[in-house]
């Protein structure tokens, strides 16, 4: 079937580094477990050095994982963001290219590339530490509705609420543009230090909102209600996904809320990514004009392949049997 939707994504292009860590290695650091701290990189280089495992480095970014999954997937997918002028920069460029993305839309910065350090604990759970380098130099001016030539879809990771002049720019020039919008909320602390302006941009831009259990309860105050959760997201926007990791995920279009059962991992070895993956698979299905509970259910393939891995990068052969199965 051919595609109805070609998507572009906008967000942070940065590299992943994942390494894996004791509980008592997280317990050491500032912060909360499972949460994501903005530090300078010589914070991530002091915690390499201290770290008694190797790093793996791979393109990463919220909207990053995305679209590099939607790429590898087939999709006609095109990525903006401010990349740096060094060899990471380089390489996350060619990366994209590698897999058929549309690599000229990254703009590139005056300074070294992103980076996030991911630091896995023994129960898969991730936490992060995110020097966003090059891509924190992205000004709205940039932004244009001919960025967004060519594109029928915009997925906007949560992250960029952080900027709320950059992520007003991004919106107005993807509806400018003629693009649906989709939005990642990213993580529970994006929720709570936006909560004065999230009501607002999911009532008049995005179509398509996914939260984990912890952001729809930062955003609805609703713990552990997931259907009702999904419903309230769903009266801001078209369609709403609360993804509750093992217990599947909800997934909400005006007063009908469904379940998708979710996919069982073989083992979980790293959370790093699931989210983002979990889009990417619907969003892959939703381009295909899929039903909602079809789009969920690849959703939960992806995700489930992602967490028994290290890192977000699935390998090949796990690649050739997600295909097999959508």
């Amino acid at each position: 079937m051919s595609l109805s939707k070609k998507i572009i994504g906008v967000g942070s292009p940065i590299l992943d580094t994942v390494m894996q860590v004791d509980e008592s290695f997280i317990e050491q650091i500032s912060g909360a477990k499972g949460g994501m701290v903005y530090v300078e990189t010589d914070t991530i280089e002091k915690l390499l050095g201290k770290a008694p495992n190797k790093a793996i480095k791979s393109p990463g970014g919220s909207a990053g994982n995305t679209l590099f999954a939607l790429a590898r997937m087939g999709n006609k997918a095109a990525f903006i963001g401010k990349t740096g002028n060094c060899k990471n920069g380089i390489f996350y460029r060619e990366s994209f290219e590698a897999l058929g993305g549309d690599s000229n839309r990254f703009k590139i910065g005056s300074v070294p590339n992103g980076q996030c350090l991911s630091l896995v604990t023994p129960d898969g759970e991730r936490t992060l530490r995110t020097h966003l380098g090059a891509a924190m130099t992205l000004l709205p001016e940039e932004i244009s509705a001919s960025d967004f030539d060519g594109y029928e879809h915009a997925h906007i990771e949560g992250y960029l609420l952080f900027n709320e002049a950059l992520m007003r720019s991004v919106l107005d020039a993807a509806k400018e543009a003629g693009c649906t919008i989709s939005l990642d909320l990213a993580s529970f602390e994006v929720v709570q230090a936006s909560k004065a302006i999230l009501q607002q941009i999911l009532k008049e831009y995005v179509d398509i909102v996914f939260a984990n259990e912890e952001e729809g309860h930062a955003f609805i105050n609703k713990e552990k209600d997931y259907s009702n959760m999904a419903l309230d997201l769903a009266q801001y926007c078209q369609v709403a996904v609360v993804k509750v990791g093992a217990l599947g995920s909800y997934v909400a279009s005006g007063s009908s809320v469904q379940k998708a059962e979710a996919v069982a991992a073989k083992q979980v070895v790293d959370t790093t990514g699931a989210g983002d993956l979990w889009a990417a698979g619907f969003l892959h299905g939703w381009a295909r004009q899929m039903e909602l509970l079809e789009c969920a259910k690849i959703g939960s393939i992806l995700g489930a392949a992602v967490v028994g891995q290290q890192g977000s990068v699935l390998p090949q052969a796990v690649w050739e049997s997600i295909l097999h199965k959508i």
